[in-house]
């Protein structure tokens, strides 16, 4: 049974002559959903750790017990009795491992009368001495927290070692108003907030400012704690921090990677303490420990990670995406096509880094229309990158269909696509591998991709990267090769030369599609910017193009619904940020 205690209500009197410490530290780390004993598990061995360094509060992120997102298994009572049960469980574990006095903040899920809530937990001494409920539910983009929650109300307060700690839980610290604003009127010391903040490109440089305005609104510090890892389509970068009660950073862990982050955090405390009702939400507090903190063993010193450059944050994201992916799902390699262009060559060069090169295999499917270039380029791929490699032609499966049914145009192409795909899944159902569709962004969004064929597999590395990204990404990839002493994973050739699906004689992507400049320009306002044909005109595209451009993107959405998933990195992906019907006859005209 959860519990949380309740003190009188009223104004807290406290000693305004004395500056208390904490030593905070924050667990970023990696869970999985549904995992609840697995999870459990980190949760005591990284307390643990956090104790033995004199830590005495530790904050991990939203829906640490569960994982997140959970999606609908928030709507399963068994899920929810089995995840507040766990809640129980780890007080009394941590209680038993020594680390009873260290304050933990844990997410989990929980159910109450009212419905499901994405819930955290103070525990201290083997108990449960606090809990709330996420207020603001986010209801954009890849959320659909409305759907499966319900919100709280109340704000908890507990107090160790004389200082009064606050929690908000993600969006709560995301939105204006509301939890923030309510404990500063309040009055607080300190303000947790674990989080799962889904990484985008750039979102490491909008949190610092955010968490400085919050930490400057509640007048105290403010303890951001994020997930690290992947679930599904969607990566956590981390990024978590400490951020001083004017706004200053005071600690900050590094992207893509598990860190126990701990820091001293000197408090002003003795202000204000009320209970009540507060811009909304009832704030109640509950004393857990008035003497002051002992000092820990001494810290080398505050960490503060620089955040990665940003070709290398995305190339951080798409590894952890992938990899993740594979592990959590028990599969222990890939399998891909290798054609030589530049699409299959950098999702082989993420494999590798992600999962190393004895478990990657890659497989030449060469056709009738497949060039000497395109054959070495893949082979000279395979050498450079270490990985498994064989050549398996396809003219002959290939003619027995374009014989047989007489196809020529347009379904003699695909079929050799499909003769591919096939291919590649029989390997798979024979050897066990996860195959890994190669396709971008922008031909996913202009449907330049043959359905059964080279949009077969279980998942797509880069299927949230536009075109002329890929090249970009290729290019950084190899210069840090450079600089390393390293060989550059990716053959120049297959950056340099026009791509091709080569299904037909002298076949290049241009005889279909604008340029892939002018229309990566296009597909990211109309796509990731939702712009109309007004705006788009305004913007300086020709007309003719824009109608063409715009008429592929809003035919091709039955492809993109059975596509495979892949690691979300932009503002607006395919799949949970972008929803449209696939029957729908509105048109984007002039």
């Amino acid at each position: 049974m959860i519990r949380a205690g309740r003190a009188p209500a009223g104004t807290w009197v406290r000693d305004n002559g004395r500056m208390p410490h904490l030593r905070i530290a924050l667990a970023q780390i990696n869970t999985t959903v549904g995992d609840l004993s697995g999870n459990a598990d980190r949760v005591v061995e990284q307390t643990r750790a956090a104790a033995e360094s004199g830590a005495h509060v530790v904050v991990f992120p939203e829906m640490t017990l569960t994982g997140y997102p959970v999606e609908d298994l928030a709507l399963r009572e068994t899920f929810a009795r089995a995840s507040r049960e766990q809640v129980d469980v780890v007080a009394r574990r941590l209680a038993e491992a020594g680390c009873g006095e260290v304050l933990t903040y844990i997410g989990y899920l929980d159910q109450d009368e009212v419905g499901p809530r994405n819930a955290a937990a103070a525990l201290w001494n083997g108990e449960v001495v606090a809990t709330q409920y996420k207020h603001h539910l986010p209801n954009y983009g890849v959320f659909d927290e409305r759907r499966n929650f319900k919100p709280g109300t109340e704000l908890d307060v507990v107090r160790v070692h004389g200082v009064d700690v606050g929690m908000v839980i993600c969006e709560d610290l995301w939105q204006d108003g509301g939890p923030v604003a309510a404990l500063g009127q309040a009055g607080v010391d300190l303000v947790v907030a674990p989080n799962a903040s889904p990484y985008e490109r750039a979102k490491d440089d909008v949190r610092l400012p955010l968490v400085a305005s919050r930490a400057r609104e509640a007048g105290a510090p403010v303890v951001y704690t994020n997930w690290v890892g992947g679930q599904d389509d969607l990566v956590f970068d981390g990024d978590s921090m400490i951020v001083g009660a004017d706004g200053t950073l005071l600690a900050r862990a590094p992207q893509f990677t598990e860190h126990l982050l701990i820091t001293d955090v000197e408090v002003a405390a003795g202000g204000s303490a009320a209970e009540g009702e507060f811009a909304g939400l009832t704030v109640r507090r509950r004393a857990l420990s008035d003497a002051p903190a002992e000092p820990g063993p001494s810290l080398d010193g505050p960490v503060i990670s620089e955040p990665l450059s940003d070709e290398a944050e995305v190339w951080s994201a798409l590894v952890v995406g992938l990899r993740d992916y594979v592990a959590k799902n028990g599969f222990g390699s890939v399998l891909l096509g290798l054609s030589g262009g530049i699409d299959s060559a950098l999702v082989a060069a993420l494999a590798v880094d992600a999962l190393g090169p004895e478990a990657v295999y890659g497989v030449a499917m060469p056709s009738v229309y497949s060039s000497e270039h395109s054959k070495s380029d893949a082979a000279d791929l395979a050498e450079r990158l270490g990985c498994h490699f064989r050549v398996e032609p396809v003219a002959d499966m290939v003619k027995v269909y374009v014989d047989q049914l007489s196809l020529h145009g347009l379904a003699e192409e695909n079929i050799q696509a499909r003769v591919r795909g096939m291919l590649l899944m029989a390997l798979s159902n024979l050897d066990g591998h996860l195959v890994l569709a190669t396709g971008n962004k922008t031909e996913l969004a202009v449907g330049y991709s043959t359905i059964y064929g080279d949009a077969v597999g279980g998942f797509a590395p880069i299927k949230d990267v536009f075109k002329t990204h890929v090249w970009a990404l290729a290019r950084w990839r190899n210069a840090e090769a450079t600089k390393r002493g390293e060989t550059p994973p990716i053959p120049e050739n297959s950056i340099s030369k026009p791509p091709s699906a080569e299904l037909r004689p002298g076949q290049v992507d241009t005889d279909s599609l604008p340029d892939y400049a002018l229309l990566d320009d296009i597909l990211d306002d109309y796509i990731e910017g939702d712009r109309g044909y007004a705006d788009l005109l305004a913007a300086g595209f020709d007309a003719e193009v824009i109608d063409k451009v715009v008429r592929m993107v809003d035919r091709a959405e039955y492809k993109r619904r059975q596509y495979p998933p892949g690691t979300k990195i932009t503002f607006k992906a395919f799949g949970r940020d972008r929803r449209l019907p696939m029957t729908n006859l509105w048109r984007e005209t002039h």
